[in-house]
């Protein structure tokens, strides 16, 4: 690794790419390259080491109830590490299949219960008969964000620990009760918008900012 590099871990690419969730990355490395700065992104996927403290930004696509089963037996190895980059307040943005994995379980159309990894309180039911898919547009901190959803999954919070990432003005986001899309906790972001999301300027340059203080930080750390 080059240490003046800002590094960016990408877990189960191979995998967690649907609806082209790998263009965040993408734009991530778009704009950290204007800011000045160069980037590496490891692919973290079935049996790699990985140590997320080495890391400026962990990002988790998405994938379909196949890739989620896989990826769900490989990952808690990988709970402790995560845990603690998560709790320290790093960046890490989590898509659809990836946010429901951080949580304590996806229940799958067949009746199949997937445990995540439960580093947040929410939890996730697959609904056959509903379906929601479509142009999303909703209210964030950062100001507004369309995007678009494609996903069976219903997820809910367990306790009040976390915050959504916005209120919906059209689209489901987490269900079709809550009116809210995604999640926020510290500064992890987790949400079902594709497209990709970060082609929102707004979220992106938020968490561009982000990355770059969690960089100078780790690289001070180390002098």
């Amino acid at each position: 690794m080059n240490k003046s590099s800002i590094k960016i871990a990408y877990l189960y690419e191979d995998l967690m790419n649907t609806y082209g969730d790998s263009g965040d990355v993408k734009i991530i490395k778009f704009l950290l390259k204007k800011a000045g700065y160069e980037t590496e992104v490891d692919n973290v996927s079935l049996g790699t080491n990985f140590d997320a403290s080495k890391y400026d930004f962990v990002f988790f696509g998405g994938g379909q109830d196949l890739e989620q089963t896989v990826v769900a037996k490989d990952l808690p190895r990988h709970k402790q590490t995560l845990q603690k980059y998560i709790e320290s307040g790093n960046p890490m943005l989590c898509i659809c299949g990836g946010y429901q994995l951080l949580g304590s379980y996806y229940k799958t159309n067949a009746g199949i219960t997937i445990k995540g990894l439960d580093i947040v309180p929410i939890h996730t039911v697959f609904k056959a008969d509903k379906r929601m898919i479509g142009d999303t547009h909703y209210i964030t901190q950062w100001g507004e964000v369309k995007a678009f959803e494609n996903h069976s999954g219903q997820t809910y919070f367990d306790n009040d620990k976390l915050k959504p990432l916005g209120k919906m003005i059209e689209g489901y986001g987490n269900n079709p009760q809550d009116g809210v899309e995604g999640m926020r906790y510290k500064n992890l972001i987790g949400s079902y918008s594709h497209g990709p999301l970060l082609k929102n300027e707004n979220i992106a340059n938020a968490l561009v900012d982000k990355i770059i203080t969690r960089y100078h930080r780790r690289t001070e750390h180390a002098l």
